[in-house]
């Protein structure tokens, strides 16, 4: 077998198994994911048969002082001394198949807002999180990039 006969089986290969990596896997989602920012680091994880994620990494975790960064945006006046590390911000989403979680909701530490969310796997380290008011056209899309395989 020549050399490029060689190349174009080993891209074939390369491409099947890409494919067969968004095959319909409900627990694709499941890891580490980095915010489009850069700025946090989100872990999504399984219960019973939906999807939560909870911040697990901040680029800047703590206050000037010293003291771990807390909610301080959240229109709950109890919650705003909890800590924003380990903090559970993604909710109840369900998988609807073809690589797309809905469903779920999202928090935004930022500004202390709770929006509609849905989740679409790319590919196997690409994550398109979509926050919206009312309907997915009024919202957000940012792309998260995988950290750390489930």
């Amino acid at each position: 077998m020549n050399q490029f006969k060689k190349s174009l089986l080993i891209l074939f290969v390369c491409l099947f198994s890409a494919v067969a990596a968004l095959a319909d896997n409900p627990d694709a989602v499941v890891g580490v994911w980095k915010n489009g920012e850069g700025t946090g680091m989100i872990q999504i994880y399984k219960s019973g048969d939906k999807y939560f994620g909870r911040l697990v990494w901040l680029k800047v975790p703590n206050n000037p002082d010293g003291t771990p960064r807390t909610d301080v945006n959240n229109p709950d006046e109890a919650a705003r001394k909890k800590p924003l590390k380990g903090l559970v911000n993604m909710r109840s989403f369900t998988y609807a198949g073809d690589n797309k979680w809905e469903a779920g909701n999202i928090y935004d530490p930022k500004n202390g807002s709770d929006y509609s969310c849905e989740m679409t796997l790319v590919d196997p380290n690409t994550l398109e999180v979509r926050g919206f008011i009312g309907v997915s056209l009024f919202g957000r899309t940012d792309v998260w990039k995988r950290q750390v395989k489930k």
